[in-house]
């Protein structure tokens, strides 16, 4: 049981983490760049529909640093609840990184429960949050 557990969690990591991860640059490019509203827009809706498609995907959420939501696939009531604790989550998370090494920097951070999987991307303006049942068979 040990083993199918540690392969299910490998398994997703290895196909979530890496759109997570590019997404999150993307964004960050897109922000500081010089591209149009509508090509970003829909940069982030196809990004976002990419995420989804992914088995035990429950939601996606793209916020910014204080939690305010940019985007999210939630119920309103559910967005604002994970909005507010992740992202002071992830504050607390970063700042603890950088105390204990100065010279780093929070990357990436995965929490992990028996029934759900958050990950969180932070970035330099954002947070992109995906949150899934790692025992999802569909």
């Amino acid at each position: 049981a040990a083993a199918s557990k540690s392969t299910a969690c490998a398994s997703s990591e290895k196909y979530i983490y890496p759109i997570i991860m590019s997404t999150s640059i993307s964004a960050n490019n897109a922000s500081s760049g010089g591209n149009n509203e509508s090509t970003v827009s829909s940069e982030v809706e196809e990004t976002m529909s990419r995420i989804r498609s992914h088995k035990g995907v429950e939601g996606v959420i793209i916020m910014n640093k204080e939690g305010s939501t940019i985007q999210s696939t939630l119920s309103e009531e559910q967005t604002l609840i994970h909005s507010a604790l992740l992202s002071q989550l992830a504050t607390k998370a970063s700042s603890l990184v950088e105390t204990i090494d100065m010279n780093d920097e929070l990357t990436f951070l995965r929490i992990r429960s028996r029934n759900r999987e958050i990950m969180i991307a932070p970035d330099k303006e954002f947070l992109l949050v995906v949150i899934q049942n790692p025992n999802a068979t569909e």
